[in-house]
Parts: C-alpha cells; structure tokens; sequence
C-alpha cells in the first residue's frame, strides 16, 4: 500500500486554503512504499521470479521460506501420485512447513524411496503405500493404515493421473475409459473414502490437480481434458455438499512445468525449444515449487474463505500458447512410426 505523510502545519494551511483564506501552493507529499524497504522486493521483476528447484525427483538443496515455517504444524496431508514430479514437490514443501504426509502410489519401491528422502530433508514423518486410485477398497485400507499411524487426516491432495498424446479419432475405447477412471473417478474415490472416514468429522481441505486442457479444446488431449474438466465441476458440487462440515474443496490447474512426466512424454520437440516460451505471457515454462506452493497456500488458513475455485497457475499459456491440430497430428503421426 502506498502512503502519503503530510504534516499537520501542511494540513492546517491546506484547509485554510480551501476555505479561500490564504493563498497556499501545495508541495509534493513524501510517498512511502512500504515494500521498498525490502531488497528482494525492490528488485525488477521480483513477481514473476521462479523459485529454486531441480527437475529430478530429489529434495530441494536450499529453501527460502515465503509463509510461516509452522503454518501447517500438526497437520496430516495425503497425497495420491506423491513418489514423483508434481505430487513428490508437494509432499516435500508441506513437509517443510510442520506437516506429516502419507505418499500414495501404485509403485510401491517409488514411493518408498521418495518417503527417505522426503523425511531426510524435512526432518518430517512420511508414510509411504501402495494404491490404486480406481479400486476403492485399496483406498480404504491405506486410509486405515495412514489413520493408525496419524490417527487424522487434514488434507488430500487428489495428483494420481494417466495422460497420453492421442487424436479422439485414434482413441481405443479402453484408452479413453483408463483415463477417466485414473482421474475422474480416482479423484471422487479417494475423495469420497477421506469424507467418510475423517474428514466430515474433523473437517479439511482437498486440492484437485486439474489441468486447463478443456479450456480451449486441445488438441490430441480431448480424453484428458474431459477428465479434468469433469474434476473442476466436481470441485464446485463437492465445495457446496462439504462446505457445511468444514471442508474447502478446490482445484489447481497447471501448465508447463519443468522436471515433469508430462513434459516429458507429452511436449513436442518445439516444446523443448526456449522460443516456444515465448508465446507464454510470462516467457517461461514454471517448475514443481510454484505448484507446490500454490497447494500450499489453499491447504493453509491464508486460504479460510476459498473453495469451489480452481486455481490456473500457468503464467497465463493456455490463453495465448498454439492449439494446431494439424501440426500436432504429423507430431504424433511421426512419433507413432517411430515407436513401431
């Protein structure tokens, strides 16, 4: 915020002079920006600097704390698709900030060695177990586990997804089913199983990871773009039936982010290409930490008045980035010869 600082001799002779007794020329109030006292924040561009990260699958080397180190203290996050990319990012900065976490996959040795090093570096407890998001029996036994273990859980993050590149034409009907049962139904699952035996009595937040794909219709994208325009709907219905109990249900949607599967098995070689950044109004793709932060900000109290929202943290790509369906067809065309 900026302020002015008159002194009350200037105030005085202002009001003598607009009550048409003195002539008074007024001089220039001293501005204060209270932010410029930081150095950080009196840098160029300091609003759209990414944070530190490293693309493999390992803990941060450095962190700078931007919230309160114990804003999540005492809490018990659980996160589906946390052994790797997106989901490990998360596990770790919630951890770094006072919160236990349950990491969830179907590859039970990923997860494992995601969970040392998570708790190596955050000094924090990491459950690690194995699940099917698609099986809602599995669900309920690793939901007992983590409850025997923490006895609670405050947060899910629903991150578990299966995508592929892939025109509708070309799309086998059991391709299509995999994918909305991964994300859609996987998501109403875990979401519904937590509700059930925890969170409707305790209250908590879920954060579904989205995606902005349904947006602009993209192309090669249409089974995974109506799975996740399907968990955006689910977020508003789940934010009005839930909110009564306490719960704030939302949504985040990323774009391009480095060190991901997704940008390594989806991205087009172009992709690779720093000009293609510069479609994105921001010139950059972004990394697991800005994700990682944005979950955390809705799982925190900064966030008591949220729900029902999805949360587009793409430096603005999906409104200004190239939807060529034909140059995407001879992309996968291309890729699909190769591949044989």
């Amino acid at each position: 915020m900026t302020l002015f600082r008159i002194s009350k001799i200037q105030f005085l002779r202002e009001r003598q002079y607009y009550a048409g007794r003195v002539p008074y020329e007024r001089p220039c109030a001293r501005r204060v920006i209270e932010s410029s006292r930081e150095p950080t924040m009196s840098q160029p561009g300091f609003a759209c600097r990414p944070p530190p990260d490293v693309e493999t699958d390992d803990c941060l080397q450095e962190y700078t704390y931007l919230f309160n180190p114990d804003i999540l203290k005492g809490k018990t996050a659980f996160i589906t698709g946390g052994g790797s990319g997106i989901g490990f990012r998360i596990a770790e900065i919630l951890m770094r900030h006072g919160c236990q976490t349950v990491i969830a996959s179907r590859n039970l040795q990923r997860v494992t060695e995601a969970a040392k090093k998570l708790s190596s570096a955050t000094g924090q407890k990491c459950l690690p177990l194995t699940l099917d998001v698609r099986q809602p029996q599995a669900i309920m036994a690793a939901v007992d586990e983590s409850l025997k273990q923490f006895e609670k859980v405050d947060i899910l993050v629903n991150n578990a997804a299966g995508n592929f590149l892939c025109p509708a034409s070309a799309l086998s009907f059991n391709g299509y089913k995999t994918v909305i049962e991964i994300d859609t139904l996987g998501t109403f699952n875990v979401s519904k199983v937590l509700y059930e035996k925890c969170l409707r009595a305790n209250g908590g937040v879920i954060v579904n990871i989205t995606a902005t794909l349904s947006y602009k219709g993209q192309a090669l994208q249409m089974h995974a773009g109506t799975a996740k325009a399907a968990i955006d709907a689910m977020t508003k219905h789940l934010a009005v039936e839930w909110g009564p109990d306490g719960i704030r249900v939302n949504s985040i949607a990323p774009g391009p982010i480095l060190g991901t599967e997704g940008m390594r098995r989806l991205a087009s070689p172009q992709a690779e290409s720093s000009n293609v950044y510069q479609e994105i109004p921001l010139q950059r793709a972004g990394n697991k930490t800005e994700i990682a932060h944005s979950v955390l900000y809705l799982a925190s109290p900064l966030s008591s008045y949220v729900t029902g929202t999805t949360l587009v943290v793409d430096g603005g790509s999906w409104m200004t980035t190239r939807n060529d369906f034909p140059a995407l067809l001879d992309f996968w065309t291309t890729e699909l010869k190769r591949d044989k």
